[in-house]
């Protein structure tokens, strides 16, 4: 088959003939339709972001198949099915605290690096090997349509956070940093579960514009202008109820001070989920001020990513109409041209914009 190979950081990947994956126990190998290309690929390729791979590696995060062969154990799944590929895979020997490896992306510890000996290569092939329980199915998606249900590899983050913080419908919530694709993603994911009016902030005007054209009045555009405590006295003029939640998926360029601005605008017996980069790229860490989060009952929680189920439940959303999929606009390109999707993509990237590779 044929597949993107990464051989050394820094160089262009390489298509190449690569031997089929074969499903064992516990596996599905399945025909990639579509996979997406992440804004920031190119600096994990190039090593600009220290992201563990071993290479040479077949990169590539998730996507759109349909199953090919599965495992001696699978009891549900059928081959020819519509499958997402969630790339969180977990090990499977620690329930209450797994290895968490990132296939095609990153192994970020010494279990996940055990994971990624197995669960190698990506989804920039023809073709991949994924653990059975990560090919959550889809049902019947037309063909021309593969390429916007990638658009779960985005959404499925915020939605994380969102079930982290236990968002009740009616709620008033924060986004910080929501120009970004992951953070204008959240903003969608928080008015589908039933949020009340969605707070967003970003520094891109333009950017900011667009997300509060999108979704009406429920949505509340702050621009932050670096002020810590200026920036804060918009978000909380902004909502017109206490914040309840506060999501922060700011990137790794921010600072703690624009944490802060959006952290500390929550009420009393607020909660707090940090799903950002901020920290990652080096810089001073988060200072949040103890009397406060111990006096007003906060809660500060990080999550990363999301849990097992939520892909499923995700696609429920997306079936029922709260969440369409329509708004995301696609640019498409072969296996062959992989290479200059990784430059699309970083010339092109932001709210609800994605560059899919369709091998």
């Amino acid at each position: 088959m044929k597949a993107a190979v990464l051989k050394a950081f820094g160089q262009p990947l390489s298509i190449e003939t690569v031997p089929d994956p074969v499903a064992g126990p516990g596996e599905v190998v399945v025909d990639v339709a579509a996979t997406r290309m992440l804004a920031y690929a190119g600096e994990v390729f190039d090593g600009t972001r220290d992201y563990a791979l071993v290479l040479p590696v077949v990169p590539g995060p998730g996507g759109i198949g349909r199953v090919r062969a599965l495992g001696p154990d699978a009891t549900q799944l059928k081959v020819g099915e519509w499958v997402y590929l969630d790339p969180t895979v977990r090990a499977r020997d620690s329930a209450q605290a797994p290895d968490i490896l990132l296939q095609g992306l990153t192994a970020p510890s010494e279990g996940a690096r055990r994971l990624h000996a197995h669960f190698h290569d990506g989804s920039f092939a023809e073709r991949t090997r994924v653990p059975l329980e990560n090919a959550k199915p889809l049902g019947d998606i037309a063909a021309a349509d593969v390429g916007r249900w990638c658009a779960l590899g985005t959404l499925l983050v915020p939605y994380g956070g969102w079930l982290a913080a236990g968002l009740q419908a009616g709620e008033t919530v924060v986004v910080n940093g929501a120009t970004g694709a992951f953070g204008s993603a959240g903003v969608a994911v928080a008015l589908a579960m039933g949020a009340g009016c969605v707070v967003a902030t970003g520094r891109n005007e333009a950017a900011l514009r667009d997300v509060g054209t999108r979704f009406g009045p429920r949505v509340r555009a702050v621009r932050m202008r670096g002020d810590e405590a200026a920036d804060r006295d918009r978000i909380v003029a902004a909502a017109p109820a206490p914040i309840d939640v506060v999501l922060d998926i700011l990137p790794p360029a921010a600072t703690p001070a624009q944490v802060r601005a959006a952290l500390l605008a929550v009420r009393p017996n607020g909660r707090v989920v940090l799903m950002g980069g901020v920290g990652m790229a080096g810089g001073p860490g988060l200072e949040l001020p103890y009397p406060w989060i111990m006096r007003n009952n906060i809660t500060v929680r990080g999550q990363w990513m999301y849990p097992p189920d939520a892909a499923g439940r995700l696609a429920a959303l997306v079936r029922s109409g709260l969440l369409p999929l329509d708004p995301f606009e696609i640019s498409e390109f072969p296996l062959d041209r992989v290479n200059e999707a990784v430059a699309h993509a970083a010339t092109n990237a932001g709210p609800f914009r994605m560059t899919i590779l369709r091998p």
